[in-house]
């Protein structure tokens, strides 16, 4: 059986990272929350937090 040699063909959708991390943003919170559920403006400061370090990360060019 031949298998065929991996190569640098990984592609990568900046957008379902950038989703995927605020997930795990929100999970991070959720998890260390004392009340059962997020308020909306805990979501909302996450989201937020979230957002201005990919600013940082980016230069400031989130589709703008």
């Amino acid at each position: 059986m031949h298998v065929a040699p991996a190569r640098g063909t990984a592609v990568q959708d900046h957008v379902a990272l950038a989703e995927i991390e605020l997930c795990g943003d929100l999970i991070i919170a959720a998890s260390t929350a004392r009340e059962d559920r997020l308020s909306p403006d805990r979501i909302d400061e996450v989201l937020r937090a979230a957002e201005e370090r990919f600013l940082e990360e980016h230069g400031g060019t989130a589709g703008r």
